[in-house]
């Protein structure tokens, strides 16, 4: 297999050499169109954004109480019908609803919510759906609070632990029966607290134990949902294994250089956290030690055909012959001169780079 694409690769070079020039004018035009229908698109929308720098900015969007500069609980089934928001969040936040809304969105990307689940955001995040004007009956909870609140807490360098809050775009947090009760009974709690107690460092030690407890059930619910997905990497090990191949087998390591995990997870339909959170979970290895041991092996194959080290980079999508033998050498535990040697000449290809 390693030979074949190894093959098709060298003729595929020969042809790009004869129509790059091409490409490059095509290209250029080509990028100045689409960025200027991004921006074009991006300026229309930014005028139905919902800026959320501060808890209280969204708790006014939705009519409720505020009980606190550094934190919001919102209780959906009091302030209902409210009206949709696609939000700009300087703020983090946990949405537990029994149902969401369609449509929801991060980015360009459509959200996959469940039933009785949670959604977390955090800031620099954009998500939400646009207001269309109707009116929605929600009944859950809206958690939001400043990254001022955890401010040289434990909890701020825990924060980097919830890899939830990197991909909520991708799943929702399902909850159990049990679950829903629990947390929405510690935001009963806590509102209470806000309610009846004014604004101390006592007050806010209280927030943070019950906020605390709160993310640990999230995780809990995010770990179970991983390891649920990762019984089953067959298929995921399969269209990542078949993207490896169309990657090469299109060339597209002559303008993008090697594969990387962040574009291997986005056209898995995955966030990168997420894609390498559940294929380390499901084979042991990492995905881009899986993706470093395909290319070499790719380079092990154009080696015993007689390719230098400097062609092999190349037909591989190094930028550097160096950065080549680094990772051979880091993969395979000898250099590729070392493993021409081993192999033996063999008769190089009529056609090369």
């Amino acid at each position: 297999m390693w030979s074949s694409l190894a093959l098709f690769l060298t003729r595929l070079a020969h042809f790009r050499r004869k129509s790059v020039s091409l490409l490059q004018r095509k290209g250029d035009l080509f990028i100045r169109t689409a960025c200027k229908s991004v921006f074009l698109s991006i300026f229309a929308s930014m005028k139905k954004i919902l800026t959320v720098d501060k808890p209280n900015d969204y708790a006014r969007h939705v009519g409720a109480s505020e009980l606190h500069p550094l934190l919001s609980i919102i209780c959906y089934d009091e302030v209902s019908p409210v009206h949709n928001s696609l939000n700009n969040y300087g703020v983090y936040g946990l949405f537990i609803q029994r149902e969401f809304p369609k449509n929801l969105s991060y980015g360009t990307r459509a959200m996959q919510v469940s039933d009785a689940s949670i959604i977390a955001v955090a800031p620099g995040q954009l998500g939400g759906g646009e207001d269309n004007g109707e009116e929605l009956w929600l009944s859950g909870w809206a958690l939001l609070w400043s990254p001022e609140l955890i401010h040289n807490t434990d909890l701020e360098a825990r924060m980097r632990d919830f890899q939830f809050f990197s991909y909520f775009y991708t799943e929702s947090l399902c909850m159990e029966p049990s679950e829903w009760t629990a947390i929405t009974q510690l935001l009963a709690q806590m509102r209470q607290e806000l309610q009846s107690n004014a604004d101390s460092p006592t007050l806010r030690s209280i927030m943070l134990a019950y906020l605390r407890l709160i993310l640990e059930y999230c995780n809990r619910i995010y770990l179970r949902q991983l390891s649920e997905e990762a019984r089953d990497t067959t298929d995921i090990l399969k269209r990542f294994h078949a993207l490896l191949e169309q990657y090469y087998f299109e060339g597209k390591q002559h303008q993008m250089g090697l594969p990387t995990v962040a574009y291997c997870a986005r056209e898995l339909a995955y966030s990168p956290h997420y894609f390498g959170d559940l294929f380390r979970k499901g084979t042991g290895t990492t995905a881009i030690h899986y993706i470093h041991t395909y290319v070499i092996n790719i380079g092990k194959s154009l080696l015993m055909q007689g390719y230098n080290v400097s062609e092999a980079s190349r037909l591989l999508g190094f930028e550097f012959p160096h950065h080549f033998t680094r990772l051979f050498k880091k993969i395979a535990g000898i250099t590729p001169s070392q493993f021409s040697g081993r192999t033996g000449p063999r008769p190089a290809l009529e056609e090369k780079c």
